[in-house]
């Protein structure tokens, strides 16, 4: 057994703030109670404006960028928000929503445990990556990029890069689909438009645009932090996650796919 090895405590020399402080929100209190706020401000503005003035994809951007955006930025990023609100059955989170429904856990820990995977580095945790590709690579003409991808890629073009590969083997056709109709809006910028360009000269490796370079893509156009880019992709993807857990949440356990007896092998062991 080892002796335990004496150690000096040390003092912390850091001096910690005597209150938290944000930025972001303004509680305004009431003079008989200053625990109840009275008024609220998001970035200076009144809540109660926000919510007589504003959209709920403005007030997100409001919450995030510290100033709403332009008419041209609220589009772009609204139309994103749709087409990638929903990851799809097929998705891992979803059938991870679905299972917790069918499953009875209680509705409220379907969300939390559907974002965790929808965390992973192929999906939210690939976005950051991808806002870091672009901008280390977006200067350069997207031909050169490829060409050089090609040089150490060989035959495997499934994820050359973040945020762009294949699908099953072959190209994402739905969002090839929706960076055509992004990347056609006033709003979309340079980041956008060299990713479709990339996206574009991709297609003869069966290769393309994936969700994750999308949001990616948009996210930098509108100035975001790369920092900011997983949880919001988790953000978008939320309603959808949700309704698929609820759809199953009233079925019964028989309504999801099970090893068949076939499928299992029974050993008597001696």
């Amino acid at each position: 057994m080892k002796q335990s090895v004496d150690r000096e405590v040390k003092r912390r020399d850091e001096k910690f703030v005597a209150k938290t402080e944000t930025k972001i929100w303004l509680e305004a209190c009431c003079e008989d109670n200053p625990y109840i706020a009275e008024n609220v401000y998001c970035h200076g503005y009144d809540i109660l404006d926000l919510m007589e003035n504003c959209n709920v994809i403005e007030v997100v951007f409001l919450l995030y960028k510290g100033e709403l955006p332009s008419l041209e930025q609220r589009e772009i990023f609204e139309k994103l928000f749709i087409g990638l609100i929903n990851p799809g059955p097929r998705h891992a989170a979803t059938r991870a929503a679905m299972n917790v429904g069918v499953g009875k856990t209680h509705p409220v820990h379907l969300l939390p445990i559907a974002s965790m995977v929808m965390g992973g580095e192929k999906a939210a945790g690939e976005v950051e990556a991808a806002m870091r590709f672009f901008r280390k690579s977006y200067r350069k003409p997207a031909a050169q990029v490829v060409a050089e991808l090609s040089l150490h890629a060989g035959q495997d073009w499934q994820r050359p890069v973040p945020g762009f590969g294949q699908s099953y083997g072959g190209i994402d056709v739905l969002s090839a689909k929706l960076g055509c109709y992004l990347s056609g809006l006033p709003g979309a910028a340079e980041i956008l438009n060299w990713g479709q360009e990339f996206s574009q000269l991709l297609a003869e490796k069966s290769a393309g645009w994936l969700s994750t370079g999308l949001a990616a893509a948009v996210f930098s156009d509108l100035g975001l932090h790369p920092k900011f880019a997983g949880p919001l992709y988790q953000l978008i993807a939320a309603p959808g996650l949700i309704a698929h857990g609820m759809e199953m949440y009233t079925k019964p356990l028989t309504a999801m796919p099970y090893v068949k007896d076939e499928n299992y092998v029974v050993e008597n062991r001696k």
